[in-house]
């Protein structure tokens, strides 16, 4: 039985470098199915907190018969996640970048043995990188990819040291080197936005100084970066 995943998911698993996974939101088990179809894991954590998913979750992996090397377990973020797995490789995908934060930040414990951390933020990249940083990761991959009209970027990290610039945390590391085509059309668009929000602000009676300077600050940032 053949599985349909999203490409952003193919590109995820591309990356998986480890046999034990957790996929943290997992959003039907879908990722962990083709990964042990693919014989890329040998076992697997679905954590999923809503009611819904999880029960789904739980009958996908029953129909393609992979009980016996994928949990399905209901759970708020790494919670699901017992010392006894031994985790080696977390996936968090599709989620806002400061969701993803919050979870690595509440279950940093849990952390310990985890060699890899495969993030795809949706929004927010910046608030990820940061947060690798003071957890000691650091990234060794990215890509940005657009499907069904939403922007995502895979940011790929492994245990050790990194100290990143304030263009870095913005923009990735690997990102700008490469400039793809949905790279320029996301900060086109954040251009776009940058400058409707400053002329709103320049309007008000009221100026607030400091935050249209951080607002031009990044206007700045990615004029230089798009050149």
């Amino acid at each position: 039985m053949n599985i349909n995943i999203k490409n952003r998911l193919k590109k995820v698993a591309d990356f998986i470098e480890y046999n034990r996974l957790a996929d943290i939101g997992s959003d039907h088990a879908y990722l962990p199915i083709y990964l042990v179809k693919e014989n890329k894991i040998n076992f697997a954590l679905a954590g999923e907190v809503v009611e819904g998913p999880h029960k789904s979750s739980i009958k996908n992996v029953a129909e393609y018969g992979f009980s016996k090397f994928i949990e399905c377990r209901k759970g708020s973020g790494l919670d699901v996640i017992k010392a006894d797995d031994n985790i080696e490789v977390i996936t968090i995908c599709g989620m806002g970048g400061k969701l993803i934060a919050d979870i690595l930040e509440e279950g940093k414990e849990k952390l310990l043995s985890v060699e890899q951390l495969i993030l795809q933020p949706n929004v927010a990249s910046n608030l990820v990188r940061e947060k690798l940083e003071n957890l000691n990761y650091y990234i060794v991959a990215e890509e940005i990819l657009e499907e069904d009209g939403h922007i995502y970027e895979i940011i790929v990290a492994k245990k050790g040291k990194m100290t990143l610039t304030a263009e870095e945390k913005l923009f990735g590391i690997f990102l700008p080197q490469e400039k793809n085509k949905v790279f320029i059309k996301k900060y086109e668009q954040e251009l776009k936005k940058l400058d409707y929000i400053l002329n709103e602000l320049k309007k008000t009676t009221k100026l607030n100084k400091d935050k249209i300077a951080t607002l031009q600050s990044k206007k700045n940032m990615i004029k230089s970066i798009l050149k």
